[in-house]
């Protein structure tokens, strides 16, 4: 059985090429990340903030292409790239997930509410 995983590309508006991964990568679908990656020749953005479980098979194929890629992660995905060793060889940078957002952007609103009323 595939996993599911749905993979977009883009251009950032410095025209940066993004891979943007949602789903899981594993064993049965790791393919397809390797062939997208290899239809980008340049340098590329491997955006995984939306991915939820990547095994040894997707850790292997950024690693085969650690010459051309950078990666964006949250910190669900940050230790296993760390242990991995991936860190070592390619920009990995963290990004907020979205319930991490979410949570700061509530934490926010509630100390501004607090700040601005009278006791």
């Amino acid at each position: 059985m595939t996993t599911s995983l749905i993979l977009t590309s883009r251009r950032r508006p410095d025209a940066a090429p993004v891979l943007k991964a949602v789903g899981e990568i594993d064993m049965s679908n790791s393919g397809a990340l390797a062939t997208a990656l290899e239809d980008c020749p340049d340098q590329v953005v491997v955006d995984l903030t939306e991915v939820e479980y990547l095994d040894s098979a997707a850790l292997s194929v950024l690693f085969s292409h650690a010459g051309h890629v950078e990666v964006l992660a949250t910190a669900l995905l940050l230790p296993v790239l760390e242990v991995s060793g991936l860190t070592g060889v390619v920009r990995v940078s963290e990004v907020p997930s979205t319930a991490e957002q979410g949570r700061r952007d509530g934490l926010h609103e509630r100390d501004e509410q607090r700040d601005g009323g009278d006791i």
